[in-house]
Order: C-alpha cells, then structure tokens, then sequence
C-alpha cells in the first residue's frame, strides 16, 4: 500500500455506501481521522447521516447512480462497511474508476453469494454445513427430508436475516420456501443442515495476504421466531482455547478460499462437538459495531484499518498488534416496543453506569416497530467494557433497563 501523508489524508474524499445502524462506526472514524466523508442512502432519516459532509438520498444498490456519484464527487475511495450486497458494487465501481480497492471484483462477488461461497468452500475443503440448491418447493422439501429436521431454508445472496427460516417440521416447509423465493435476487433457495453448537463470530483483517484473527466473539441470539437475530456479541468466547482456535483455522480458511488478501473480513463460525464450520464469509466490518468493540478490548482500530485499506493508505504492523484494553466487553442490542416511536429516555442515567463505552439509538420519532424478526429490527445498541466478560454483559443490561422507549400501539394511531 502506498502511504499518504497526515495532509493528504485529511483531503482525502471517501464515498460510503450506506448511512444506517451498519455503517455508524465506520462513518464515526471517518471524521475522528478527518476524511471528507459523502454518505449514500436511500433512508433521508438515516442516522449516520450526521458524520458526512455531503449525503445523497441514493439507494446503496443503484450502482450507476453511485459510479456516477463517485466520479463527479472525485472520490479517493469507495468502501461499503456492515452490509454485504454493496461490497460488490464497492469493488466494480472502484475497479471501473480506477480507484484504488481491498478486494477485487470477483472476491467481492463470492463474498456477496452464499450458494457461490459454499461452492469454493467445498472446492477448497473448508468445513460447512451439508447443503442442498433448490429452485422450488418439492426441491426444497426432498432436500429438507434429506438433511433431516430441523433444517435452514435461506435465500441465496440476503443478509440480516431475510429470507431465512428455521424449519423444525415438513410442514412448514413450503412456507419457508415462499420466503426465501420472496427475498431472493435468483430462482434460487439453499436448504442447509442446522449445525446444533455455538454460534461464533470472528472478526479479522488481511494485510499483504496474511490473516490477522482480531476478536472472537459469541453470538448470543433471540428465540424463535427471530431465528438468527443477534442480542448480543461478547468477548472473549466461551469456547475452550483449542475450540477458539479450530474456529480461527476454519475462518482463515475461508478467507483464503474466496480470495480475501487485504481489508476487513467477518466469518461466523458453527462451533459442534465434532468441530467448527463455517456459515459465512463477509469482505466487510461486522454489522453489529464489531470494530468498536474490538477496539474498546483490543485496542485495535478495525474501523481505522477498514479506512485505510479503501484508500490504500499503508498499514503498519504495530496497527495489528492487540494490547488488551479490558477483561471483556460486549455490544448489547436494545429492542423497543412495538408500536410507533414517540421519545426516547433515560440515556444519561445509562450512560453514567459502569463500564459502559457508548450507546447508539438507531431511530428517531416517529419510525414505526414491528416484532423483532430481523437484525434491522433492534432500535440501538450499548457497549460495555469490564474486568470480565459476564460482568461486561451484566452492565449493559443494567444500562438496557434504563433506556425507555414510549411508543404508541399503531392501532390506536389509526383511530385517531
């Protein structure tokens, strides 16, 4: 990578693709190293608007509008943190404008489908889960009988939960199948073996082809039916060492096999008696605020690193070097009611709690929640540090209870 010097970086112009709870920490280091930051999306409300210096009301997959955006605006870099979809047109503009990229456009492409991940994962003998392609329901059921209930269905190129099913009986498959078919880009569904373990999260990044493993993490997740949805990452994990490090060795493997070389990578890990595999591979940050907490234990500035990788700015290896910061920590998601949002309070007195690093609310009056069914569901987020693990989470629940969010039943809004 080419070293730019501190005037350089702070003219520097990045483009961000996305302005949402996603890409909050990201954004927030932007302007911590003084970026002149043009923030794309389609939400006029999102809340990372208030770190740009210019937003435009552009949808994160309208890739025309974005190279057209990215051309006039003279970026020195486009990077797409915390959702997956955008890391591939990240990469397709940035080839195309000749800018300079952490991944190319074939690596980005792999990290964006789970059907072409699990293809190269099998092809490079990496662990993961039994899986079956299905274009249709009796597909999809004689795949499910196959692997055995319970089951996954998924669409193929989704995140956050969308269009993703756990299947516990053959009856309930076909409606799955209607909701995988219903968010998919293709014709396509995956049903997939559920692996029964610890669900974990390993959060690293590449620099000159070599894998640096940052925080492993536990994904501690809600019940049925938010199949999935994460309530809270805490570090360190759980897992004995030599498990950790099983989980480690199979997202590496990963990496390598989609053909991650430089910048950030989020892989979760499927932790059984019979050892790890790997559910997926991301060419991003973490969506959940993983690079602050990793910063907050570590010491390591993912975020910062993420920057410097779209940019081509050198790293350093000291840069990469953990120092522990904290015997644990976690973020913990914050869930509000259903109904319409009116006011939001209590954030000093959860703020003033022990431990805790920082709290984000993701939405503003007004904003409207429904059941808790997907990671775009959760209204904020709080990051706690402490002398262990549990007691980090014991503080953020502490600060949990005193954040209130009044909302009002839609129904009762309606009437009016």
């Amino acid at each position: 990578m080419v070293a730019g010097d501190p005037a350089e970086r702070g003219a520097a112009r990045l483009l961000v693709l996305g302005a949402g709870p996603a890409q909050l920490g990201l954004l927030a280091a932007a302007r911590r190293h003084g970026l002149y930051v043009i923030a794309v999306d389609r939400d006029p409300g999102a809340p990372g608007f208030r770190y740009a210096d210019r937003r435009a009301i552009v949808s994160t997959e309208d890739e025309s509008g974005i190279e057209r955006l990215a051309g006039a605006e003279r970026v020195g870099g486009v990077v797409a943190p915390g959702i997956d979809w955008p890391v591939a047109i990240a990469a397709r503009v940035a080839g195309r404008l000749g800018l300079p990229h952490p991944v190319s456009p074939e690596t980005a492409a792999l990290s964006t489908s789970k059907l072409r991940q699990r293809e190269a994962f099998a092809a490079a003998g990496v662990p993961q889960p039994r899986y079956v392609v299905c274009s249709g329901a009796d597909e999809a059921a004689a795949a499910a009988e196959s692997l055995g209930y319970p089951c996954v269905v998924k669409a193929p190129d989704r995140q956050g939960q969308r269009g993703l099913t756990l299947v516990s009986e053959a009856r309930r498959t076909a409606s799955a199948v209607e909701v995988a078919l219903d968010a998919s880009r293709s014709a396509t569904l995956l049903v997939e073996e559920h692996v029964d373990g610890r669900e974990v999260t390993v959060n690293g990044f590449s620099s000159g082809g070599r894998f640096h493993p940052l925080t492993v993490t536990d994904r501690l997740t809600a019940e049925a039916p938010a199949f999935g949805v994460a309530l809270a990452h805490a570090w360190p994990s759980e897992l004995e060492p030599q498990r950790i490090a099983g989980a480690i060795d199979v997202a590496a493997a990963a990496v390598e096999a989609i053909g991650i070389a430089e910048g950030p990578s989020y892989t979760q890990v499927l932790v059984a008696e019979e050892g790890a595999r790997v559910g997926e591979v991301a060419a991003r940050l973490g969506g959940g605020h993983d690079a602050e907490l990793c910063r907050a234990v570590l010491g390591v500035d993912l975020n910062g690193l993420a920057l410097a990788s779209a940019l081509a700015w050198e790293i350093r290896p000291q840069q990469l070097a953990p120092v522990a910061q904290a015997g644990g920590g976690c973020v913990r998601f914050l869930v509000a009611p259903q109904g319409e949002l009116r006011h939001v309070s209590g954030l000093e007195e959860a703020y003033a709690v022990d431990g805790i690093k920082g709290i984000r609310v993701y939405r503003k009056p007004g904003h409207r929640f429904g059941p808790l069914m997907r990671g775009s569901d959760r209204a904020g987020a709080i990051l706690a540090v402490a002398g262990s693990r549990d007691e980090a989470l014991r503080h953020a629940d502490r600060a949990a209870e005193l954040v209130r969010f009044e909302t009002v039943p839609v129904e009762s809004l309606e009437h009016v």
